[in-house]
């Protein structure tokens, strides 16, 4: 059965019918958004064996004048998890503003609904989508994201897409919920390789102690410079037990300053809503006098510094980023729609975008 939800025509953004304007950042983000939309979709058609008239993802990016470079596939369960589209020609040549068009979008699903095809996954004895996508997150969790194959493959892809065309091109990479996370750590690595792309992460996922569930903003706060203090002071005798000097110019967190990935996030969405608190609480700690102790600890997760003290060695936490755009949905809305994709390429929203730059 087919939802409402995976046919672009009835949910797609009914804004963009006339025109896009690639130079419109609200124009941009549905684009975005239904680039990621299609990804998911295309996933569905291919568990519901939908094919030729019958499928239903090619209209999510081939309105936008997109066409399907390469689907991304897990070696795992063989599912879907990521796309690469690039622009071919528009449908609507004589509204379109060319100089912002991307050439390529990049693009990475989140986790799937159980959906019709999970149980029939168990019975017959196949790789479980879900099951796939659940393990994924759990590397996530434990910031091992790095070592799974399908961020080798996706990692692959965006350095192959990256390497090839940047000179002349622009590229978006862009992701919701665990995909967000894959584009969030793909965009990091280029990075380090001197390629900045530019990026769209719907809903974040955010790995910390969810501190912000404390009612008593008072208590909030400084529960939050607490954890801060400790973090810088035992990230500093770790240092110096290790006899680690600190050189600013080859710092990664330095290095990685210049990029700033745009991060969509709703307060009302428990895996994301701490990005809010992240930033916000880096600029309290400059205020009151404290902000070398926050740029220490804004680097650094505890876990990791003890971990490494063990010989335990692990990736920093995703969300440990120093610069970002960050729009905020103030827009009511229950738990399941403050973490969903479809409220992203929506007109009536009520947004609050703010930039943070790490200043060194």
């Amino acid at each position: 059965m087919v939802s409402d939800k995976e046919r672009f025509d009835l949910s797609g953004p009914s804004h963009l019918i006339d025109h896009v304007d690639w130079n419109n950042v609200n124009h941009q983000r549905s684009v975005a958004a239904c680039s990621v939309q299609g990804v998911k979709i295309l996933e569905r058609d291919r568990q519901e064996n939908r094919r030729g008239p019958e499928a239903l993802a090619s209209r999510w990016w081939e309105f936008f004048g997109f066409r399907l470079h390469a689907p991304l596939i897990d070696d795992d369960d063989h599912s879907i998890f990521g796309a690469i589209y690039e622009f071919t020609s528009p449908s609507y040549d004589n509204h379109l503003t060319m100089n912002g068009t991307p050439r390529y979008i990049i693009a990475f699903r989140g986790t799937l609904n159980k959906g019709p095809a999970f149980l029939g996954s168990l019975t017959m004895g196949r790789p479980c989508t879900w099951l796939r996508d659940s393990e994924v997150n759990l590397h996530i969790m434990k910031s091992t994201l790095h070592q799974t194959s399908r961020f080798e493959i996706a990692m692959q892809s965006v350095r192959n897409i990256a390497v090839a065309a940047f000179r002349n091109s622009n590229i978006w990479l862009t992701g919701h919920s665990q995909g967000a996370a894959i584009a969030m750590l793909a965009g990091k690595t280029m990075v380090k390789e001197g390629i900045f792309l530019e990026a769209f992460l719907f809903n974040p996922p955010v790995v910390s102690a969810h501190i912000g569930e404390i009612k008593n903003e008072k208590v909030q706060q400084a529960v939050r410079t607490t954890k801060s203090v400790v973090v810088a002071a035992v990230r500093t005798v770790a240092r110096k037990a290790h006899h680690q000097q600190t050189d600013v110019s080859e710092d990664p967190f330095v290095a990685l300053s210049g990029w700033v990935p745009r991060l969509y996030v709703h307060p009302g969405d428990h895996i994301c809503s701490e990005y809010v608190k992240y930033f916000e609480h880096r600029e309290l700690m400059e205020k009151i006098g404290l902000g070398c102790v926050e740029k220490v600890a804004s680097q650094h997760s505890l876990r990791v510094i003890v971990g490494s003290a063990m010989g335990k060695e692990s990736e920093e936490p995703l969300h440990l980023i120093p610069s970002a755009e960050l729009i905020v949905n103030l827009t009511p809305a229950n738990a399941f729609k403050a973490h969903g994709l479809r409220q992203w390429w929506r007109s009536d929203m009520q947004l609050q975008p703010k930039v943070y730059k790490y200043i060194n």
